[in-house]
């Protein structure tokens, strides 16, 4: 069974075989290792039946996404099983490939990636124009988390074994602040 655990916005989500769980908590980090215990036991498994865990690698919160590829690939190395990077727009393009993928930064822009566009950091100007190149526009409502297991497996199956990394498209609040 694989595991797929998303920290990238401000709730804890799982999906384990066919069920799926999200956990709103006050501290992902103090919250992470408890709601994933429990999740893996009300879904009926054990840390014995994962083969493999998909992590979303981002965009998303900083610190969220370096709090899950952190635990995420802890586990990986107890369990001796690939721990594999997944982002938000692997998700949303596995659920529509032919869409342009706008989501919403929080900051005035927006990370935007499609089929034929490497993800990146757009203004709003250039979105409302570079979107009329696709058929349609996705990223204004979440992701199907549970597209997570076909998308790991087509990677592992693929030799696709790369360590999961986040994937940061500016630099963080104080990255940006440091010079200032």
């Amino acid at each position: 069974m694989i595991l797929i655990i998303n920290t990238s916005g401000k709730d804890l989500e799982f999906v384990l075989g066919d069920k799926y769980k999200s956990v709103a908590v006050e501290k992902q980090s103090v919250a992470l290792p408890v709601e994933c215990e429990k999740f893996i036991t009300e879904s009926g498994a054990s840390w014995r039946d994962i083969s493999a865990i998909g992590v979303v690698v981002g965009p998303g919160s900083f610190t969220g996404i370096r709090l899950g590829i952190a635990y995420a690939k802890g586990i990986g190395m107890g369990l001796n099983i690939p721990v594999v990077g997944i982002s938000a727009f692997d998700l949303y393009l596995a659920a529509t490939p032919d869409a342009f993928v706008a989501i919403d930064s929080g900051r005035g822009d927006f990370f935007v990636a499609a089929d034929g566009l490497e993800p990146q950091v757009m203004q709003i100007e250039e979105l409302e124009t570079k979107q009329m190149d696709w058929p349609r526009t996705v990223g204004h409502k979440p992701f199907d988390l549970k597209l997570g297991i076909q998308i790991v497996e087509q990677k592992i199956a693929g030799g696709d074994t790369e360590p999961a990394v986040p994937m940061y498209l500016r630099p963080s609040y104080a990255e940006e602040s440091k010079g200032k």
